[in-house]
């Protein structure tokens, strides 16, 4: 007789039954969900047998709607309504877009304090967020997988740049909560390509992942052990990808007949039109040795012959900026490009001739292409979807990611304390001790920052919060314990607690989509051009702390102590305090500031002394010495 199995409500029959999990790479052109089937990872076609969804959403009049292939295909007569390569504006306002002229679309910030700054674009059906279309994507990838298995999904891990910054990621992971996704985790795309690459191919050592998508780069070194996949490095450069080559081809195609698209009076279907049909040069360079470039405007039809060599000398300065930031990242991994066993290509964008010459001049190897570039990532997040859904009982990958920039607080004087390194392994927790700056400072302002240089307005602000209720102490007498702790999808959380007292704040830092394209890449750059001026005004800033901080002691053992002294040593006093007073203010020299606040340091050591005479005999004043 079968048996028939009681389980609670809510909980699945079969304890052992499969979860349904996937992996979903969200890219700038083209998105893709992949699962773990049979014990092997494949990426999931659509009903037509496409794997491959173009990420672009059409908006139609009333609530219809275009995803994919039929809205590319629609792209050329409706451009302002068909949005594409929204990635790119994830995060981000409306400031921080470099040419917003060569795109065909009608920006506007969106309305709402929820918003903070994030950038929409007028459609039919109104303004649509970068976080809406998003959406849009992850739901049809999301439907694809449900049709697949005819199941609810359970979860999905989803790949983001390495490069993406707080603000980035936490939109990505609003977007696939619209879209009805439980996110797993968020992974870097450079990751999730070596778990693919690393378990097909059961390969160890030290390998580098040459991510070059269509709207981001990324370089990631990692160490792959026996399933342990470390990375020891990751940069890039969030504002390059494979949409920057077709404007620059574009514009040269543009300049060998004498024009630009502002002297051209291009309307938004004729910079749609130039932008496609460069695309497909370019894609038909990697196979040709030229080719022509064809489109119409003001209803002519115009042709340009492009070589591979004269695509090339286009985009040699976006190539250049690639190497660039590998060299950074083998600094960052203190290692060299001889040690390097492989590089994994990876994005589309990869298979330009010029991007596999260059990466194989470098590193002195061609490049590993065994894996198709456009699918290699979604695959493994799958790998990594399947285990954290608890499908995968050998649970043998053990995944080491870092976060891309350094995070710290503001200290007095506008000075940033680093907490948590950048390059560091998460998930992770770190902790500082931290104390009160002025006599009975009952509460403190905590400003939370990401960035590499040593000033605060060198930063980028991430969060602000404040501790109250500590109790009245002396000056410096106060401990304040703040710990950052980052998940695993690089999120970041901050309390603050008092130890002695125990009073305590916390934030789940959810910045603002604000950031500048190429601001991260910047911060990196900036920390190595200007290591040498960011050391002296962190000495000066310091100098300038410390000599404000013996102003105040000074100062208030004057004001309970003053009648200690004579009239001769407290004119000295006074006068070596206005000129520490003054030096502080003015001087642009740190050792000048040093150099005046030990001088007052020096000429105020007797009256502490005298002070603490004073103090004793005051104590004992009274007392019998056989009682004490």
């Amino acid at each position: 007789m079968a048996l028939l199995q009681i389980s609670e409500p809510g909980q699945a029959p079969d304890p052992h039954q499969r979860r349904i999990a996937v992996g979903i790479d969200l890219g700038t052109t083209h998105s893709l969900v992949a699962s773990v089937r049979n014990g092997v990872a494949e990426c999931l076609p659509d009903d037509k047998g496409h794997i491959i969804l173009p990420s672009v959403v059409r908006y139609l009049p009333g609530q219809g709607r275009q995803i994919g292939h039929e809205a590319v295909a629609n792209a050329a007569v409706d451009p302002e309504n068909t949005l594409a390569s929204v990635k790119r504006f994830m995060g981000r306002s409306l400031s921080d877009i470099a040419h917003p002229e060569k795109l065909p679309y009608k920006f506007a910030q969106a309305d709402g304090e929820a918003a903070k700054g994030m950038l929409s674009i007028q459609t039919v059906q109104g303004a649509k967020s970068p976080v809406e279309v998003s959406a849009e994507i992850l739901a049809t990838l999301r439907y694809r997988a449900e049709d697949t298995f005819n199941d609810d999904l359970h979860g999905a891990v989803i790949t983001v740049p390495a490069y993406f910054d707080d603000a980035q990621r936490q939109a990505t992971k609003d977007a696939a909560q619209m879209a009805g996704i439980n996110v797993l985790r968020l992974i870097n795309e450079p990751t999730a390509a070596a778990i693919a690459y690393g378990l097909d191919n059961a390969s160890e050592g030290i390998y580098a992942v040459f991510d070059l998508g269509g709207g981001t780069f990324d370089i990631s070194i990692l160490r792959l052990t026996r399933g342990v996949f470390e990375v020891m490095a990751t940069g890039g450069d969030s504002a390059l990808g494979g949409d920057d080559y077709d404007h620059a081809l574009a514009d040269a195609a543009l300049a060998s007949m004498g024009l630009s698209e502002a002297q051209a009076g291009f309307s938004a279907e004729d910079k749609t039109r130039l932008k496609a049909a460069a695309r497909a040069a370019k894609e038909a360079l990697t196979d040709a040795s030229d080719v022509s470039l064809a489109w119409s405007h003001a209803a002519q039809s115009h042709e340009v012959k492009v070589t591979r060599a004269q695509f090339n000398a286009a985009t040699s300065a976006l190539t250049a900026r690639c190497m660039s930031a590998v060299k950074k990242a083998l600094r960052d991994a203190k290692t060299k490009a001889e040690d390097i066993q492989g590089v994994v290509m990876v994005g589309g964008s990869t298979r330009m001739p010029q991007v596999q010459e260059a990466v194989a001049v470098f590193f002195g190897k061609p490049p590993l292409n065994n894996l198709n570039p456009d699918e290699v990532v979604a695959l493994g997040a799958a790998i990594q979807a399947n285990q954290l859904a608890g499908n995968d009982s050998a649970g043998d990958l053990l995944l080491l990611d870092v976060i891309p920039l350094s995070l710290g607080i503001e200290t007095m004087g506008g000075l940033v304390e680093r907490i948590i390194p950048r390059n560091q392994t998460i998930p992770t927790a770190m902790a500082q001790d931290f104390t009160t700056y002025q006599d009975g400072q009952t509460a403190l302002a905590l400003h939370v920052l990401q960035g590499e240089r040593d000033l605060v307005v060198d930063c980028r602000s991430l969060a602000r919060f404040e501790l109250r209720g500590i109790p009245p102490m002396a000056a410096g007498a106060a401990r304040i314990r703040v710990t950052f702790t980052v998940d695993a999808d690089g999120l970041l959380s901050v309390a603050a607690k008092e130890q002695i007292s125990g009073v305590e704040a916390k934030i789940d830092v959810k910045p603002s989509y604000g950031l500048s394209d190429d601001q991260i890449a910047k911060m990196l750059q900036d920390s190595f051009t200007t290591a040498e001026v960011d050391m002296k005004a962190r000495a000066l800033v310091e100098a300038r702390v410390d000599g404000d901080r013996m102003l105040l002691a000074t100062q208030s053992a004057l004001n309970a102590d003053g009648q200690l002294l004579s009239s001769e040593d407290r004119a000295q006093i006074d006068s070596l305090m206005l000129a520490l007073r003054h030096t502080v203010d003015t001087s642009q020299d740190a050792q000048v500031v040093e150099d005046a606040t030990q001088a007052l340091a020096h000429a105020t050591e007797a009256f502490a002394a005298e002070r603490m005479n004073h103090s004793i005999q005051k104590a004992l004043s009274g007392q019998n010495i056989q009682s004490l």
